[in-house]
Protein backbone atom coordinates (compact mmCIF):
# COMPACT_ATOMS: atom_id res chain seq x y z
CA UNK A 1 0.00 0.00 0.00
CA UNK A 2 1.21 3.50 -0.85
CA UNK A 3 2.29 5.82 1.98
CA UNK A 4 0.31 8.63 0.33
CA UNK A 5 -3.15 9.45 1.71
CA UNK A 6 -5.97 8.30 -0.56
CA UNK A 7 -8.65 10.49 -2.11
CA UNK A 8 -11.66 9.28 -4.13
CA UNK A 9 -12.83 11.14 -7.23
CA UNK A 10 -16.25 10.54 -8.75
CA UNK A 11 -18.29 12.61 -11.21
CA UNK A 12 -21.69 12.11 -12.75
CA UNK A 13 -21.79 12.05 -16.56
CA UNK A 14 -22.52 15.75 -17.08
CA UNK A 15 -19.82 16.68 -14.53
CA UNK A 16 -16.94 14.61 -15.94
CA UNK A 17 -15.56 17.52 -17.99
CA UNK A 18 -15.63 19.66 -14.87
CA UNK A 19 -13.77 16.97 -12.88
CA UNK A 20 -11.11 16.66 -15.60
CA UNK A 21 -10.68 20.44 -15.59
CA UNK A 22 -10.51 20.47 -11.77
CA UNK A 23 -7.81 17.79 -11.85
CA UNK A 24 -5.84 19.67 -14.51
CA UNK A 25 -5.97 22.91 -12.50
CA UNK A 26 -5.00 21.16 -9.25
CA UNK A 27 -2.64 18.51 -10.60
CA UNK A 28 0.22 19.47 -8.26
CA UNK A 29 -2.01 19.31 -5.16
CA UNK A 30 -3.63 16.05 -6.30
CA UNK A 31 -0.16 14.61 -6.82
CA UNK A 32 0.17 14.46 -3.04
CA UNK A 33 -2.52 11.75 -2.99
CA UNK A 34 -3.08 8.26 -4.21
CA UNK A 35 -6.33 8.58 -6.14
CA UNK A 36 -9.08 6.04 -6.63
CA UNK A 37 -11.86 6.86 -9.05
CA UNK A 38 -14.83 5.24 -10.67
CA UNK A 39 -14.03 3.91 -14.15
CA UNK A 40 -14.93 6.64 -16.61
CA UNK A 41 -14.09 9.47 -14.23
CA UNK A 42 -10.69 7.93 -13.59
CA UNK A 43 -10.07 7.62 -17.31
CA UNK A 44 -10.94 11.27 -17.86
CA UNK A 45 -8.67 12.37 -15.01
CA UNK A 46 -5.81 10.27 -16.39
CA UNK A 47 -6.32 11.75 -19.86
CA UNK A 48 -6.14 15.25 -18.35
CA UNK A 49 -3.24 14.48 -15.98
CA UNK A 50 -1.25 11.42 -17.12
CA UNK A 51 1.27 11.77 -14.27
CA UNK A 52 -1.24 11.29 -11.44
CA UNK A 53 -1.43 8.04 -9.47
CA UNK A 54 -5.01 7.02 -10.34
CA UNK A 55 -6.51 3.59 -9.76
CA UNK A 56 -9.63 3.10 -11.84
CA UNK A 57 -12.37 1.00 -10.26
CA UNK A 58 -15.61 -0.15 -11.86
CA UNK A 59 -18.05 2.36 -13.29
CA UNK A 60 -20.34 3.79 -10.60
CA UNK A 61 -23.53 1.98 -11.66
CA UNK A 62 -21.58 -1.28 -12.04
CA UNK A 63 -20.30 -1.24 -8.47
CA UNK A 64 -17.62 1.46 -8.42
CA UNK A 65 -19.56 3.58 -5.92
CA UNK A 66 -19.81 0.54 -3.66
CA UNK A 67 -16.10 -0.25 -4.06
CA UNK A 68 -15.26 3.28 -2.91
CA UNK A 69 -17.78 2.98 -0.08
CA UNK A 70 -16.00 -0.15 1.14
CA UNK A 71 -12.67 1.68 0.99
CA UNK A 72 -14.14 4.47 3.10
CA UNK A 73 -15.44 1.93 5.63
CA UNK A 74 -12.02 0.26 5.93
CA UNK A 75 -10.24 3.60 6.35
CA UNK A 76 -8.37 3.37 3.06
CA UNK A 77 -10.05 6.46 1.56
CA UNK A 78 -9.74 9.62 3.64
CA UNK A 79 -11.45 12.20 1.40
CA UNK A 80 -14.24 12.09 -1.18
CA UNK A 81 -14.70 14.53 -4.04
CA UNK A 82 -17.93 13.69 -5.85
CA UNK A 83 -19.19 16.12 -8.48
CA UNK A 84 -22.91 15.41 -8.36
CA UNK A 85 -25.29 16.52 -11.08
CA UNK A 86 -28.40 17.58 -9.14
CA UNK A 87 -30.43 18.22 -12.31
CA UNK A 88 -30.27 14.75 -13.88
CA UNK A 89 -32.22 11.66 -12.93
CA UNK A 90 -29.86 9.03 -11.53
CA UNK A 91 -30.84 5.41 -11.98
CA UNK A 92 -28.36 4.36 -9.28
CA UNK A 93 -29.38 7.09 -6.81
CA UNK A 94 -29.53 4.57 -3.96
CA UNK A 95 -25.79 3.84 -4.45
CA UNK A 96 -25.00 7.56 -4.41
CA UNK A 97 -26.92 7.99 -1.15
CA UNK A 98 -25.15 5.01 0.40
CA UNK A 99 -21.76 6.43 -0.56
CA UNK A 100 -22.46 9.88 0.88
CA UNK A 101 -23.91 8.26 4.01
CA UNK A 102 -20.68 6.27 4.51
CA UNK A 103 -18.56 9.39 4.09
CA UNK A 104 -20.70 11.04 6.78
CA UNK A 105 -20.68 8.02 9.13
CA UNK A 106 -16.89 7.67 8.89
CA UNK A 107 -16.48 11.46 9.17
CA UNK A 108 -14.25 12.03 6.17
CA UNK A 109 -14.15 15.32 4.26
CA UNK A 110 -16.62 15.20 1.37
CA UNK A 111 -17.05 17.75 -1.40
CA UNK A 112 -20.11 17.42 -3.60
CA UNK A 113 -19.32 20.39 -5.84
CA UNK A 114 -16.31 22.16 -7.28
CA UNK A 115 -16.41 25.17 -4.93
CA UNK A 116 -16.06 22.93 -1.88
CA UNK A 117 -13.44 20.71 -3.56
CA UNK A 118 -11.33 23.77 -4.33
CA UNK A 119 -11.44 24.82 -0.66
CA UNK A 120 -10.30 21.32 0.40
CA UNK A 121 -7.45 21.23 -2.11
CA UNK A 122 -6.34 24.80 -1.36
CA UNK A 123 -6.44 24.06 2.39
CA UNK A 124 -4.22 20.99 2.16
Amino acid sequence: MSPLPCIALIAHDLKKDEMADFARQHQVALGRYRIVATGTTGGRVLDACPGLDVTRLKSGPLGGDQQIGAMIATGEVGMLIFFIDPLSALPHDVDVKALTRLATVYDIPMALNRATAEKFIDFQ
